[in-house]
Parts: C-alpha cells; sequence; structure tokens
C-alpha cells in the first residue's frame, strides 16, 4: 500500500525527472524558511550559500531536501521558467493566517529582482501555464501582491458567499469546496 502524495505533489504533480537546479539559487535568496531546524528571513541569501552554491549540500536540512519550485513539478511551464533564467520564483505557499481562504495554499509568482519577466512575456506565458486548475494563482512584483486566478468575479463570490449566478455556480461551489477549510 503506498503513502497518500504530499500536498505539493497532490496540487503540482511529482518532481520531473528532465528538470535540474542546475546554477539556480533564486530559493535560496527570496523565500523565507522558518522551521524547526532552519531559518533564514525572505530575501536574504542563505548563510551557507557560497559561490558554488550550497556549502552544506549533503547535510543541508530537511526543507531543503523536500522543497522543489514549481518549474521542477510542472510540465506546462515552459523549459525558459526556471528561476535564473525567468527571473520568476514560482512555488506553492502556504499562509498560517490567511486574511481570505484564496491565501491559505496557493501558487505564487515572484517577480525577482531585476528580472524583465513582464516586459519578455515569460511572465505572461508562465502564468496561462499556471491558470488552468483549481489552485489560487498570485503574482508579485515586488511592490504588490495580485490575485490572478481565479477570475475577479469567481474569487468574489468565493470569498462573500453570496449566490453565483446561473453561469459561475459550478465554478465558485468547486472552488469553495476545495478551499472550506480556510473560510
Amino acid at each position: 500500500m503506498s503513502a497518500a502524495p504530499d500536498l505539493e505533489t497532490a496540487l503540482l504533480g511529482p518532481v520531473l525527472a528532465d528538470r535540474a537546479c542546475g546554477d539556480c539559487v533564486a530559493c535560496c535568496n527570496v523565500l523565507t524558511v522558518d522551521t524547526p531546524d532552519f531559518k533564514k528571513p525572505a530575501g536574504t541569501p542563505c548563510s551557507h550559500l557560497t559561490s558554488k552554491g550550497c556549502g552544506i549540500h549533503a547535510v543541508r536540512p530537511h526543507i531543503c531536501r523536500t522543497w522543489f519550485c514549481a518549474w521542477r513539478r510542472i510540465a506546462e511551464m515552459p523549459d525558459d521558467a526556471r528561476p535564473d533564467r525567468s527571473g520568476l520564483l514560482v512555488s506553492l505557499n502556504f499562509v498560517r493566517e490567511p486574511r481570505n481562504c484564496l491565501e491559505g495554499v496557493s501558487i505564487n509568482v515572484r517577480k525577482l529582482d531585476g528580472s524583465d519577466a513582464i516586459e519578455n512575456g515569460m511572465a505572461k506565458a508562465i502564468l496561462d501555464s499556471l491558470c488552468d486548475r483549481l489552485v489560487p494563482v498570485w503574482f508579485s512584483d515586488g511592490s504588490r501582491k495580485m490575485l490572478m486566478h481565479p477570475e475577479t468575479d469567481v474569487a468574489r463570490l468565493v470569498i462573500s458567499g453570496d449566490p453565483a449566478p446561473a453561469h459561475l455556480e459550478d465554478e465558485v461551489a468547486a472552488w469553495r469546496e476545495r478551499y472550506a477549510a480556510f473560510a
């Protein structure tokens, strides 16, 4: 009997064998890490990061061994969407105290400092590859965070609890059922 997949695998799929981090260390610089065995603030390079990558790779903390950016899991994302190439870090985000049900578990697309991913169309390509599943997608350009999926009308109804018009009933019901735990 096999174990149930972890939440990241259930929502994003398994790690793809043909996608490797290579020289990319965006997660080591951008993300907040707050676990019992390791802590690092957002936007701060990991203290173990060297010019050649992770200085403790063989004995790195559990969070570093088990976390993978969405580019490593979602085959529909373009090959050039690797964070160090695209200027965007895509990850599954967990918010302990969400402001609304669409923030509890969501996909976050973060524009990295100095990125031209909006201007060159990479942000659109990545968002197009993500916004077809029943997972909220947020985009942050560094100054603000915007909900990209579901669409505004659906999101407003999901959050408010108001009755949905006939043409949106099924979609709103699916979102409410999936995210009821965060309401």
